[in-house]
């Protein structure tokens, strides 16, 4: 996929994110990881780390060698998804108290990645 596709991919599920209330922190999180591996894949493809046919799709299904060799390139993105992956297993999956908090972690961290993202738009 494209940068730009990743983009617009990145920015719909972002805009449904917005129409969720805080109750909804399952969805939340789950749409800011959506997001933003679409966003870190587009910095990717730009920063010509990977190429439009290699998507990253979880930090944890790479290669240790793959994710330091991406973390050279945005270490502060890839550790933030692997962050909001983290909260999966406990908020999405699982029914921990604190989901809403979890939530909103999950969209700072979220706006890192986008942040980080746009700064490499060409």
């Amino acid at each position: 996929m494209k940068p730009h596709d990743h983009e617009t991919c990145a920015a719909r599920i972002e805009r449904t994110m917005g129409k969720l209330g805080a109750d909804d922190h399952e969805l939340l999180i789950e749409g800011a990881m959506l997001a933003a591996a679409h966003r870190l894949n587009a910095r990717m493809h730009r920063l010509g780390m990977t190429a439009v046919d290699e998507d990253l799709i979880h930090t944890y299904l790479l290669t240790i060698n793959e994710y330091r060799r991406l973390s050279v390139a945005d270490g502060e993105s890839m550790k933030s998804l692997a962050a909001i992956e983290d909260l999966r297993p406990a908020f999405v999956r699982g029914d921990y108290p604190g989901g809403a908090e979890a939530a909103q972690h999950a969209l700072q961290l979220l706006a890192v990645i986008r942040g980080r993202a746009q700064t490499s738009e060409t």
